[in-house]
């Protein structure tokens, strides 16, 4: 699994030290680092949603396009991902989240509500 989050760095061309270690500090982040030597097929679903997690914030990218990022996972680390994502965001990243949940959305800067494919509401809040 450990493997698995660090292939979005080999595009990057990172050498194998720093990928191991930023692959471990993302998945202690999310709470799967005692699963990192296990096989896809032998995680949880919501071991599994973590793995994506990792994969997707190991490279610190620039965009981050978020469906459900927390959908499967216990309030504790649904917790955990959002404060990443949000930190990520407060580093400059530009976080786009599909969610259902209000406390989920109240993470953002602006949001916009969405019924049967058309804008309902949008509201954008002052950064303090």
């Amino acid at each position: 699994m450990r493997e698995n989050v660090e292939l979005a760095l080999l595009y990057h061309k990172i050498p194998a030290k720093e990928r191991r270690a930023r692959a471990d500090m993302v998945m202690e982040k999310v709470g799967i680092m005692h699963r990192a030597k296990h096989m896809p097929s032998q995680l949880s679903g919501g071991q599994q949603q973590r793995v994506a997690v990792a994969r997707a914030l190991v490279a610190e990218p620039d965009l981050i396009l978020a469906d459900e990022p927390t959908g499967n996972l216990d309030s504790a680390h649904g917790q955990e991902v959002m404060d990443m994502l949000r930190a990520l965001n407060d580093e400059g990243a530009t976080i786009v989240m599909v969610t259902h949940s209000p406390s989920h959305a109240d993470y953002a800067k602006r949001t916009i509500n969405l019924f049967d494919g058309h804008v309902v509401t949008e509201d954008i809040r002052e950064v303090i």
